[in-house]
């Protein structure tokens, strides 16, 4: 008799019940404690090259190129290609900010390009390539603000940052042949000439 009283004790400690004199172990009750995802969105030339960099940044779960900041609703990427709808090619990163905060995407956003060169990154010249930071809140504002105020104050540039900071308004996905086009595309022409050696310079290269 002590020695079923002490079973039934213990059970009550371990989160079981006693059913018919029997102990029983309950089924542990799990909880799925997931950071809620944040979004950041960049403009930095072409957005094959800007996904391929921050699909390789510890903390960033989902990335969408598109277009972003322009006036022409639904627009095509031919249409963005003429520079009339007003739209930069941007990717569209979400993120846990327990794994990477806002302030450590902004540091690839600089690293990643030429924030100098003004509608133009490399070959890829035309409005829609702009350098552009499209924040979604106050505290996405004055980080962006605060950070590249610090990047013109380092000295680290010759000629003045021309990155843009505005409200992040409508996005519109890009087609979906642009969707993760350098992992499906390495052996493309673009892909070896351009974005490989991007990676490897930033060391997140295969």
């Amino acid at each position: 008799m002590k020695t079923k009283i002490l079973a039934i004790l213990c059970a009550g400690a371990l989160g079981a019940v006693v059913q018919g004199g029997e102990v029983v172990m309950k089924q542990a009750a799990t909880t799925n404690h997931t950071a809620a995802l944040q979004t950041a969105m960049f403009g930095a030339g072409c957005f094959w090259c800007t996904e391929a960099v921050f699909q390789r940044t510890p903390g960033v779960k989902k990335t969408t190129p598109g277009y972003a900041g322009g006036h022409v609703k639904n627009p095509t990427y031919q249409q963005v290609c003429t520079g009339d709808t007003g739209h930069a090619e941007v990717t569209r990163i979400e993120y846990d900010p327990s794994q990477v905060t806002y302030e450590a995407l902004l540091k690839v956003f600089w690293e990643e390009h030429d924030p100098t060169s003004l509608n133009r990154q490399g070959a890829d010249s035309g409005t829609q390539y702009r350098s552009a930071i499209f924040y979604f809140t106050p505290e996405q504002k004055a980080a962006a603000e605060a950070s590249k105020a610090a990047l013109e104050k380092s000295g680290a540039y010759k000629r003045p940052i021309v990155t843009e900071i505005v409200p992040a308004g409508e996005f519109y996905a890009a087609e979906d042949y642009h969707q993760n086009y350098y992992n499906d595309n390495k052996n493309a022409p673009y892909c070896r000439l351009v974005i490989q050696p991007k990676l490897k310079k930033l060391g997140v290269g295969e």
